[in-house]
């Protein structure tokens, strides 16, 4: 199962996923983001992602060239972020995220 949420700060929308990011819920994501506007501080949480297929693979590396930072707290994450040479991203101070207006939160099953 994918758990996607998105959060709105001040400063940057944060995409927090958790889960394992494979095949069709990558896909299911890419088309999610492509069909939104994308803000000017795309920030992707992958810290509770516990396994990433090619396809998650090719999703991710697209987030990336868009312009999406990400963050990563666990080996696993911290990992797929390094072999792919994902942007990191640096934490906001005194940022309180919240619910996306319109945002969705998406479970796939």
């Amino acid at each position: 199962m994918m758990c996607i949420e998105f959060y709105e700060a001040t400063k940057a929308v944060t995409i927090r996923m958790a889960g394992r990011f494979v095949g069709r819920f990558a896909e299911s994501t890419r088309e999610l983001v492509a069909g939104c506007t994308v803000p000017s501080r795309l920030v992707v949480n992958l810290s509770e992602v516990t396994f990433v297929d090619a396809i998650g693979e090719e999703v991710l590396s697209w987030l990336g060239q868009i312009g999406a930072e990400f963050l990563a707290e666990k080996v696993y994450p911290l990992e797929i972020c390094g072999r792919l040479h994902l942007p990191m991203a640096r934490r906001i101070a005194n940022d309180s995220p919240r619910r996306y207006d319109g945002g969705r939160k998406r479970a796939f099953r």
